[in-house]
């Protein structure tokens, strides 16, 4: 089954290769506070930075899953409001989640089809939180680097943080247009879940020290406190960091992998123009995904086509929510290779015979 589903996603071919490596060399037993474990989470970060172009003088925080990324934001850097910019389902979660950790969390939905206005995006108060989603898996939109740079310009004394969950290691991202970034790797990182990332510039490390809440394990003065010994402030996944770091050994800079995706991406519009039974969700094409494709269909042709798509050999994504029943979505993520692409292409062509 070749999965195109829009996360947990198709992993590297490499994965395999790279546990039986971790059992070999004994990485699956490391101690976390060991000088190898504390030599692996400084490799790792490096490549990070390496790899995906984001600032040397930026902190990396691990996790267990961008929904506790949410919580470490909550609590570590929010003491009065924070504002929920969101135009679909995980933006939404992440607001209520918030919500109940701090009452002060203002929901700013907005539509699918609209592209933020980053001068009518302007927020009252000083030392806030803005909160972004700049890729909404749930229907396939997502907020530009020059959006995102437009609002901090517009709220200069407000914190930016930024779930990147669908885009992070597939997309070219503008790290210094934000303070916080967070995601988790079971998408473009083409990894297994379980394992969340926090990119934090130091304007963001400066005031979580300075509200200096340590109430929690994974506070992130905590956090941060610890990663200056390389170390984590819980029992890590260990494996997910190695197998994070072979990743980024192996794959190619971030500006070579947001072309190959941008570039699929356009493929993908050339087969959708010559589907007669499938269509964008998203008409606005300046606000679309380049990592999730949403299709929409009556709710009759996305169920038979969902079915034949699993008797061929592709698992493709449920709709989201209420979109469930009249879409479906296609992930295009670096672990997907051209000949898989290819394979379901041919499949959606001959839908129209």
């Amino acid at each position: 089954m070749i999965s195109f589903y829009p996360g947990p996603s198709r992993v590297y071919d490499n994965i395999p290769r790279y546990v039986k490596d971790a059992h070999t060399s004994g990485i699956l037993s490391m101690n976390h506070r060991s000088t190898e474990f504390m030599a692996l989470m400084k490799k790792t970060v490096t490549l990070l930075k390496q790899k995906l172009a984001i600032p040397k003088e930026y902190t990396i925080l691990f996790t267990s899953s961008a929904t506790e990324c949410w919580e470490v934001v909550a609590q570590s850097w929010i003491t009065h409001k924070s504002f929920h910019l969101y135009n679909g389902a995980f933006g939404e979660k992440w607001y209520e989640y918030t919500r109940k950790i701090r009452p002060g969390a203002t929901a700013l939905p907005f539509g699918r089809e609209t592209a933020l206005n980053p001068g009518q995006s302007v927020f009252e108060g000083e030392h806030n939180l803005i909160c972004i989603t700049q890729n909404e898996t749930s229907n396939g939109t997502q907020v530009s680097n020059e959006i995102i740079k437009g609002i901090r310009t517009s709220n200069p004394k407000h914190l930016i943080a930024v779930d990147a969950t669908s885009s992070l290691a597939g997309i070219k991202l503008d790290f210094s247009a934000a303070d916080i970034w967070l995601a988790s790797v079971q998408k473009c990182f083409g990894l297994p879940a379980g394992l969340g990332i926090m990119i934090c510039s130091p304007v963001a490390i400066v005031r979580a020290h300075e509200i200096n809440n340590r109430q929690f394990y994974n506070s992130a003065v905590f956090m941060t406190d610890m990663m200056l010994k390389w170390q984590t402030s819980c029992t890590p996944n260990v494996l997910g960091i190695y197998l994070l770091m072979r990743v980024m050994e192996d794959v190619k800079p971030i500006a070579a992998i947001h072309k190959i995706l941008v570039n699929r991406y356009h493929q993908w519009l050339a087969v959708l123009a010559k589907q007669p039974k499938l269509s964008h969700l998203i008409r606005n094409e300046a606000v679309r995904s380049f990592t999730v494709l949403p299709l929409t269909a009556d709710e009759k042709t996305i169920q038979k086509i969902k079915k034949s798509a699993k008797a061929a050999g592709f698992l493709l994504g449920d709709g989201y929510g209420d979109l469930k029943p009249t879409t479906l979505r296609i992930a295009n993520f670096p672990a997907i290779t051209d000949r898989e692409i290819k394979s379901l292409t041919k499949f959606l062509q001959n839908l129209n015979r």
